[in-house]
C-alpha cells in the first residue's frame, strides 16, 4: 500500500453538490490561484508556522512545538477563530492522511456513497496523492464501484493529465474568466492553461462539468457569456456546463463588498445558453 500523504484542510463524509449522488469529498490545502471570490479563501495557503493563529484558539488545540503549529483535533471546538487569525489563508487545523487513511474512510461509509470528489483549495497540486488513492480505489474490490472525480481550476499542465484522465472518471472544470485581463485580475494568474486544460478533458471524453461563476459586473457580462458560448462550441459535442452565481459567504477582502449574483440572471443566462445550443446547462438548487 502506498505511504503517500496529503495534507487535507477538511473532509466531509457526505455531500450532494460536489458531483453526481452521494459523494466524499477531500478538501485539500493549498491552491496556486489566490481568487478574489474563493469561497474556502484558508485552503489556499500552506501553514508556515508563524504561530499568530494560536492566541486565537481559545481551547488550546493550537501550540507550537519545536518551532512548528500542532493541532489537536481532539480539544477543538471548531470555532474556526484560527482562520481568521492566519496572515496567509492557511488552515493550521489542515491534516496529513495517508492512502490507506482515506480507504478506510471510504470502506466505512461506501454503503452511502456514489464516490469520491477531490477539491480544495487545488487538489492537482498533490497530484501523486490522487494518483496512488485513485488507482488503490480501482483495484479494490470493495471500492471499485464508487466514481472518482476531481474538481479543479485547470492550471495543471498536459503531462500531468495524461498521468490523471485514465484514472479519473471526470473532471469538475472552473473557469474563472475568459478574458485574459479579467482572470488576471481575478485570480493573479493567466487562464491559458485552463482553457487548454479544458479542451484537453473533453476530448477524453472526461469533462464531467464546465464550471463558470458569474460575478455581477464582471463575468456576467455580454461579452463573457459570449466567450462561454463560444468556447463551449469550440470544443464540439456535449459540454454539460454549471453556472454558479458569486455569494459573499466565506469570501475576504474586496470581495465582501460585491452584490450577489440574482437567481433570475442565471436563470436568463441559462436560458440563453440552451437557445445557443450548447449544454445542458444546470445551475445550484434553490
Amino acid at each position: 500500500m502506498s505511504s503517500l500523504q496529503a495534507r487535507i484542510s477538511n473532509i466531509l463524509t457526505w455531500s450532494c453538490v460536489d458531483g453526481p449522488g452521494n459523494r466524499m469529498v477531500l478538501f485539500m490545502q493549498g491552491c496556486n490561484y489566490a481568487c478574489a471570490a474563493c469561497h474556502n479563501p484558508y485552503t489556499i495557503g500552506q501553514c508556515d508556522h508563524c504561530g499568530d493563529c494560536i492566541p486565537a484558539c481559545e481551547p488550546g488545540a493550537l501550540s507550537l512545538v519545536d518551532g512548528k503549529v500542532q493541532f489537536d483535533p481532539g480539544i477543538c471546538t471548531h470555532c474556526d477563530a484560527c482562520l481568521d487569525a492566519c496572515p496567509i489563508s492557511a488552515n493550521p487545523m489542515a491534516q496529513l492522511y495517508s492512502v490507506e487513511d482515506i480507504l478506510k474512510l471510504l470502506r466505512e461509509y461506501q454503503s452511502f456513497l456514489s464516490g469520491i470528489t477531490l477539491s480544495g483549495g487545488e487538489a492537482t497540486l498533490q497530484l501523486p496523492f490522487i494518483l496512488a488513492l485513485f488507482a488503490a480505489m480501482r483495484d479494490d474490490p470493495e471500492l471499485a464501484h464508487l466514481t472518482r472525480l476531481v474538481d479543479s481550476n485547470g492550471h495543471l499542465g498536459a503531462a500531468g493529465w495524461q498521468m490523471l484522465l485514465p484514472l479519473t472518471d471526470g473532471v469538475l472544470l472552473d473557469i474563472k474568466a475568459f478574458d485574459p485581463k479579467l482572470h488576471l485580475a481575478l485570480t493573479g494568474r493567466s487562464n491559458d492553461r485552463s482553457l487548454a486544460s479544458a479542451r484537453l478533458v473533453h476530448a477524453a471524453g472526461k469533462l464531467h462539468e464546465l464550471r463558470f461563476l458569474m460575478v455581477p459586473g464582471k463575468t456576467d457580462s455580454a461579452a463573457e457569456i459570449a466567450h462561454l458560448v463560444a468556447f463551449a462550441q469550440s470544443l464540439g459535442g456535449t459540454v454539460p456546463i454549471r453556472l454558479n452565481g458569486f455569494r459573499t459567504h466565506g469570501v475576504r477582502g474586496e470581495a465582501t463588498e460585491w452584490p450577489m449574483m440574482p437567481r433570475a440572471d442565471l436563470e436568463a443566462t441559462a436560458d440563453m445558453l440552451t437557445r445557443s445550443g450548447v449544454g445542458p446547462v444546470s445551475l445550484p438548487a434553490l
